[in-house]
């Protein structure tokens, strides 16, 4: 019988996957099985001395078999929406709305959504997080999903990540009130975990249908997952960066999530470079060099 992971181990596994791959390493291998070590382990299991654990793993058996609990299952990958094959039809760009009725029409999307059961993460959420913002922005920022501080306060972006985001929209020269932020999922994952195919899936329409409200001319996926489910590929996020890409009216640019940031500081001046690129297509006024 395979081992299990306690959670601990667990949670700590699936953190650093994200980190790297939030770094666009999205390939691991395990090392070698010293035959010399195996040999003495199948002794000592035979003499009694140890219980059998699983079979040992092959040499350079890639990462979809040792974390296959966090892969999407074959039905999964064939579903229409997966983020490993572009968005259909079905998805098209909703009908224009006019200014003064935006506010309204997102209203129409949250009474739609309601006290949502659609997926299983509405078993530990206790806030659905909708969005946030002003709803004729002409900018817009998409995460992954909710922290705790976001399920607790029904606001995205709210914690130490929103902190960070909202110096960043500062640094922009602009005010949060004057965006609208968003994410992929309305409830937060267990444990901050990314979204399984089947919640970003059953979830993201709703904000196809944010966005197609809003009508933002930028914007700015935050990690990822948002560029996944935004653009409908999977992709390293190095080969998304640094360019614009078209996406349902909008000039999408993809970032690095605040999290991320926080984790890993360095990254920050890339992804100041990035909003840079937003605010030419904003016509924002850039910052003189000193």
């Amino acid at each position: 019988m395979a081992r299990q992971l306690n959670s601990a181990t667990r949670d700590a596994l699936v953190e650093r996957v994200r980190f790297y791959r939030d770094l666009g390493l999205t390939e691991f291998y395990r090392r070698p099985v010293d035959p010399a070590l195996l040999a003495a382990v199948e002794a000592a299991e035979a003499a009694g001395e140890i219980q059998p654990q699983a079979a040992p793993v092959a040499a350079a058996e890639p990462a979809a078999t040792l974390f296959a609990e966090l892969q999407p299952s074959p039905s999964q990958e064939n579903h229409p929406n997966s983020p490993r094959t572009p968005l259909t039809a079905a998805l098209e760009v909703a009908a224009e709305v006019s200014a003064a009725d935006h506010a309204a029409a997102l209203n129409i999307i949250r009474e739609e959504i309601g006290d949502c059961t659609r997926c299983v993460l509405h078993k530990g959420r206790h806030k659905l997080v909708f969005g946030d913002g002003d709803p004729n922005a002409r900018l817009m920022f998409v995460g992954e999903g909710p922290g705790a501080d976001e399920d607790a306060q029904g606001l995205p972006f709210v914690g130490r990540a929103g902190q960070l985001l909202n110096n960043m929209i500062g640094a922009m020269g602009l005010k949060r009130e004057q965006v609208y932020i968003a994410n992929v999922v309305k409830c937060r994952p267990p444990g901050n975990r990314t979204p399984e195919p089947e919640e970003g899936n059953t979830c993201s329409p709703f904000l196809f249908k944010q966005i197609d409200v809003v009508r933002p001319q930028v914007l700015v996926a935050l990690g990822a997952t948002a560029a996944t489910y935004l653009l409908g590929r999977r992709q390293p996020l190095a080969g998304l960066r640094g360019r614009v890409h078209a996406f349902r009216g909008s000039q999408l640019i993809v970032t690095y999530h605040p999290a991320y940031l926080l984790r890993d500081p360095r990254q920050k001046k890339e992804a100041w470079a990035d909003l840079q690129i937003a605010m030419r297509e904003l016509g924002l006024k850039l910052p003189s060099k000193k």
